[in-house]
């Protein structure tokens, strides 16, 4: 059950980062065909920053979903498995320890933030950027506690990760 719940917010997920990145991509081609016609609008780059923030930490997710993240493992290739698999718990502890301390200061940034009003915009507040961060690192801690949950099993830890797109 919770794991098609996961699924499914990976759908949601991808979905989303996929349509911040396009509407990112057309406000600031809007806002530079309106600043070459002498019709400056400056709010377009302020929500594309918005939504940039969004989209960094939804991709990130994906990719720690389907296991795409950069590594280099020139050196722990060459390593016994069992010396392999313990230097990838002690990088999962220190990624859900870095993930928390993200989740608590990110929170905390964004009931400061509600009142702060984004890129001058009143009606608009700036924790909708600063929680990005929040939320993104709760995405990204249950990616990673499913990818210790399948290396203690000793599952291949693509298999931890849905496809999703």
């Amino acid at each position: 059950m919770m794991i098609r719940f996961y699924d499914f917010i990976g759908k949601i997920e991808a979905i989303v980062a996929g349509t911040f990145l396009i509407l990112m991509t057309l406000l600031i081609f809007v806002g530079g065909l309106a600043r070459f016609f002498s019709y400056p609008q400056n709010w377009t780059i302020d929500v594309a920053t918005c939504l940039f923030a969004w989209s960094c930490f939804l991709a990130a997710d994906i990719a720690w979903r389907k296991n795409s993240m950069m590594a280099l493992d020139v050196f722990t290739l060459r390593m016994p498995e069992k010396l392999q698999k313990t230097l990838r718990l002690v990088n999962y502890v220190l990624i859900v320890a870095f993930l928390l301390f993200i989740m608590y200061y990110g929170f905390t940034l964004t009931w400061i933030s509600r009142i702060r009003s984004f890129q001058g915009i009143p009606w608009v507040s700036y924790s909708w950027v600063t929680s990005s961060l929040p939320v993104g690192a709760t995405l990204l801690l249950a990616t990673t506690l499913l990818h210790i949950r399948a290396d203690l099993r000793g599952e291949h830890v693509a298999n931890a990760a849905v496809d999703v797109v």
